[in-house]
């Protein structure tokens, strides 16, 4: 029940906060993607889970590039945003679900983005699974996480439990708050 209560208090917070997301964290949120795209390759087959989208900024980088991407939050608020977003793109398509319990088939997506997204759920290690069910063979899986809240040596701990290979790690950079990997399911 403690954990539904954090997941209840993050969408809570933000349906609060999501007029004023982007005016806030739009500015790290694209440092974060364009550091991780330096090392994700895109096709016009990529089929793309953005799994905590938030007000969809990353589906200004890859829609154009792929054939779909599914933005996927708790929050209706932030969701909201993301609309706006979305509509510029006729491949794009949103759903209110819990990342630790999404819809969708094993194995379904090659490339899954996990932005801002484990430091807000209650067990990463259970979102780290669901995300690598969904994801595909050869899937790339891009994850942050905050630095104030993950150690480098709890994400590296993360990323080897589910046998990820790990592409890199940035987290020198003084400008992110977060440890951004870029990784390939095995």
């Amino acid at each position: 029940m403690a954990e539904w209560s954090q997941k209840l208090d993050t969408m809570q917070h933000y349906d609060l906060m999501a007029k004023s997301y982007d005016a806030l964290y739009a500015e790290e949120q694209r440092m974060k993607i364009e550091v991780a795209l330096e090392k994700v390759e895109l096709t016009a087959e990529s089929l793309i889970l953005d799994c905590g989208c938030g007000t969809g900024l990353l589906f200004e980088y890859v829609a154009s590039k792929a054939k779909m991407v599914v933005g996927l939050d708790i929050s209706r608020g932030i969701l909201n945003e993301a609309k706006g977003r979305a509509r510029k793109f006729g491949n794009v398509h949103l759903i209110l679900a819990d990342a630790d319990h999404t819809p969708f088939k094993d194995g379904v997506f090659s490339h899954v983005f996990a932005v801002t997204l484990l430091q807000n759920m209650p067990n990463p290690e259970e979102t780290l699974a669901e995300l690598m069910r969904v994801a595909g063979k050869k899937a790339f899986i891009v994850v942050t996480g905050l630095k104030k809240k993950f150690s480098l040596k709890f994400l590296e701990g993360l990323l080897l439990k589910y046998k990820l290979n790990v592409i890199e790690i940035v987290n020198g950079n003084e400008a992110l708050k977060c440890h951004v990997a870029v990784c390939v399911k095995s």
